[in-house]
């Protein structure tokens, strides 16, 4: 049988509707890494070529898990790591409900999951040292972050409204009660 119509065949036996299997309860034996990396576009390659079917992408994410600084494909019987660049998922469009304090923020991810930004999945702005560049993160699940791609993080920024936080001025967003600062206002 070749690779891709065992991979048809796996994806056949995946359950439309039960949700994300429960990977952070399988503890499988390591069985090594495999040449996967997923590149900071969310672009996921296996030998060095982007695996362009959809389905194998969103099959595969559904197994990963994040230990740690490193990532893993897990099933119940074998756990292999991969590498990822940044993060593994890229939050690729936004819906805004409400506005003000009331304003609830939902991002799907380059693998067509959501999560509403709040407590449970927190937004969060790192600036790189050296350039100065903002980089946007959302906790999509367990410990697993997408990048906000540049295109939503400028729809985030139109949101933004001024906020004093420890004595500084700062723009953020509101999601479910919380304020998120995305940068200091001067």
């Amino acid at each position: 049988m070749t690779g891709e119509g065992k991979a048809s065949d796996i994806l056949g036996q995946i359950p439309k509707d039960k949700g994300l299997p429960p990977v952070h309860l399988w503890n499988p034996d390591f069985c090594g890494d495999i040449d996967m990396r997923i590149a900071r576009d969310g672009t996921w390659y296996y030998l060095g070529t982007p695996i362009g079917r959809k389905p194998m992408v969103r099959l595969f994410s559904t197994i990963l898990r994040r230990d740690g600084d490193d990532y893993f494909l897990v099933t119940p019987v074998e756990k292999v790591g991969i590498r990822v660049d940044d993060a593994p998922f890229v939050a690729v469009s936004m819906q805004v409900e409400g506005e003000g304090e009331g304003q609830v923020l939902r991002f799907i991810s380059n693998v067509d999951d959501q999560a509403e930004a709040g407590p449970e999945h927190p937004l969060r702005v790192h600036t790189c040292a050296d350039t100065g560049e903002p980089a946007p993160y959302l906790l999509m699940r367990s410990n697993l972050e997408a990048l906000i791609h540049r295109n939503v993080f400028y729809q985030l920024v139109d949101l933004a409204v001024p906020r004093m936080l420890e004595g500084q001025s700062w723009l953020g967003v509101w999601s479910h009660g919380q304020f998120y600062p995305l940068g200091r206002a001067d």
